[in-house]
């Protein structure tokens, strides 16, 4: 079966690729799909992250294994895109660069049956050209959390270390 996907960069602009990829492709031959889509050259840090419904951040799926051992690390290049998307979960965000903060939105479009006489992956539709430089993102906190303008008084004031419990002339 071919996966087509849609790969929205996230940006006021429409920009996006339309890509047809085998469903038992790794996700590593994906990214390399996407950068050579978007016309980056693939030397930058890179994950997936499964998401739900409203786009929200789930498990990474990371290009390299950047952890210190303790947690198992899924990598791109140990997954196939059949293992992590289909049509009850049918979204991914896709960073790349972590210095700059490339987002894309990858949304399971339709699967296909496979076409003899097509080479897949196969971009199937180019729209709008990437900006200079990535989208500035607005970091926020949740209403619902407990860094809030309303509980900001409640936070200990670190120039009153008396009460943190240690001697301030430790060495």
């Amino acid at each position: 079966m071919i996966y087509r996907f849609r790969i929205i960069l996230d940006t006021e602009e429409d920009v996006f690729r339309d890509i047809e990829i085998k469903q038992d492709a790794t996700l590593e031959q994906f990214h390399d799909v996407i950068t050579q889509s978007f016309g980056f050259d693939g030397t930058e840090m890179a994950s997936f992250y499964i998401s739900d419904e409203q786009w929200t951040q789930g498990e990474e799926i990371s290009l390299f294994d950047m952890s210190d051992g303790n947690q198992p690390v899924r990598l791109m290049n140990e997954t196939t895109l059949i293992d992590v998307v289909h049509e009850a979960s049918p979204k991914l965000i896709y960073i790349y660069d972590f210095v700059s903060m490339w987002t894309f939105l990858v949304e399971l479009a339709e699967i296909a049956e496979y076409e003899s006489g097509t080479e897949y992956p196969n971009v199937m539709f180019v729209h709008g050209q990437i900006p200079d430089h990535a989208p500035d993102k607005e970091f926020k906190s949740d209403e619902s959390s407990d860094f809030n303008e309303e509980n900001e008084e409640g936070f200990m004031d670190l120039d009153e270390y008396d009460d943190l419990g240690f001697d301030e002339n430790w060495n």
